[in-house]
């Protein structure tokens, strides 16, 4: 069996068996608090702090239901008001928290490897969950997309996946790659304009288009990625519309995949942008079913990590 995470920064090199036993206890979870309706007393007594240098609306609020349902202590950290907006260093607020008898530090942070930083610092048994940094890793999207994509095609092995948009700078591909890799997926296809796809290298299990039709013909999953504005170039900006013809998913495009294409996105969607909104709230699209599973997925990696 693979050993209990101790913290969760990336899903890159983590073993199949963990990804799985995850997914599994974000089912588990969700059947014993009766899909949210039900408080658990699992951590009861733990204390989980959300500590968010970038905005968030859906994972901060996701990571606070999934503490308070576990029936732990939540404290959201507001660096609008915090010694970090004035200057003060991130490991000394990192061991200003510490001596608070913190057990879990939940971070976003715009520059990536700053969870992996934050474990190298930390000097109590605090565990650290990565909530996003830069345009490297979401884990727990990583693993909400996979159990997703779980509950409708349970057999990876034979799964045509597309990720279409802006590559590039998008942690939840990295994310969504490794899960699916990790998983056995059959087929990994990214497409998007040339300005916004990765080094190919990055991407090993992957194959590369430019072409949106081609990219999702006889898909299984469409994975539609927004563009990330704050981390472009003025140089790579799109013209909107000439991006969504070219890479939006309306319902032509989704005929060419195959019968049932689950359609998905991370969030916030941009209606006419990447996505057409009778797609989006189509029949074949998961996005609602993808924010539910969130808040099982972050109580079964914080139960991973602080459950006595």
């Amino acid at each position: 069996m693979s050993p209990r995470l101790r913290h969760l920064t990336t899903l890159e090199n983590l073993p199949r068996e963990t990804i799985e036993r995850l997914l599994d206890r974000a089912l588990a979870v969700r059947d014993a608090c009766a899909h949210g309706t039900r408080k658990l007393d699992l951590l009861a007594g733990r204390t989980v702090l959300n500590l968010f240098f970038e905005p968030s609306t859906r994972t901060r609020t996701s990571f606070e239901l999934a503490a308070r349902r576990l029936g732990a202590d939540v404290v959201n950290f507001d660096i609008g008001f915090s010694s970090a907006n004035k200057g003060e260093e991130l490991y000394d607020t990192l061991h200003t928290l510490e001596a608070m008898h913190l057990d879990a530090i939940v971070v976003r942070h715009k520059v990536s490897g700053t969870p992996d930083e934050l474990v190298r610092h930390a000097m109590s048994g605090v565990s650290v969950i990565n909530a996003g940094d830069g345009n490297r890793a979401h884990p727990t999207q990583g693993l909400l997309d996979a159990l997703t994509i779980r509950q409708h095609r349970p057999d990876f092995g034979k799964l045509v996946v597309t990720i279409c948009g802006d590559v590039k700078h998008s942690r939840v591909a990295r994310s969504d790659v490794h899960a699916l890799a990790a998983l056995g997926a059959r087929e990994i296809r990214l497409c998007g304009p040339a300005p916004l796809m990765p080094d190919p290298a990055e991407f090993p299990h992957c194959s590369f288009h430019d072409d949106f039709d081609e990219a999702i013909a006889g898909a299984d999953v469409a994975i539609m990625l927004r563009l990330q504005k704050e981390r472009m170039a003025a140089t790579e900006l799109p013209d909107e519309a000439a991006y969504f013809r070219q890479y939006g998913l309306d319902n032509r495009r989704l005929a060419l995949a195959a019968r049932g294409c689950l359609v998905m996105h991370p969030g916030p969607i941009n209606r006419g942008i990447e996505i057409a909104p009778e797609v989006a709230d189509g029949p074949q699209s998961r996005i609602l079913e993808q924010v539910g599973n969130g808040v099982f997925v972050r109580m079964a990696v914080l139960g991973e990590m602080l459950t006595r």
